[in-house]
């Protein structure tokens, strides 16, 4: 792809390759949607495998993001001295897909619960602890 080569980034023929006329873009804060210029529609989805993605970590050196007239994000490349409106993070996603584990965790019954939750972020969420044992 051209808009591709002009960020400095190589074309690849991978699974996450988009189907003519979609385009990959990125919001300000980093997470990637897709733009489908036939159906004029965007999704947070990838149109082939599903997955949700972000870009990972900060520019690369010599790299800046600004802001146009239109609200639009561009990036200006100082180095090569040239502006695109393709984020050059693209080329260094990553899936936004949590997975699920696929075991529960057992505890003992010496556990505490302080054990089990320590470090869990119950923000907006009621907890409710049920099987405890009086101790002797």
């Amino acid at each position: 792809m051209a808009a591709l080569r002009y960020a400095g980034l190589d074309d690849t023929d991978s699974e996450d390759e988009l189907p003519p006329g979609w385009e990959e873009r990125t919001t300000k804060d980093g997470w990637v949607y897709y733009a489908n210029h036939t159906e004029e529609k965007t999704q947070w989805e990838h149109p082939k495998t599903g997955k949700r993605k972000r870009v990972a970590g900060d520019l690369p050196y010599g790299w800046e993001q600004e802001t146009d007239e239109n609200g639009q994000v561009f990036f200006v490349d100082h180095i090569n001295k040239r502006t695109t409106y393709l984020d050059p993070r693209l080329a260094f996603t990553v899936d936004d897909n949590p997975t699920k584990p696929t075991t529960r965790q057992r505890y003992d019954g010496s556990t505490t619960a302080m054990e089990i939750l320590q470090g869990r972020d119950f923000t907006g969420k009621v907890v409710v602890v049920t099987g405890a044992v009086a101790s002797r």
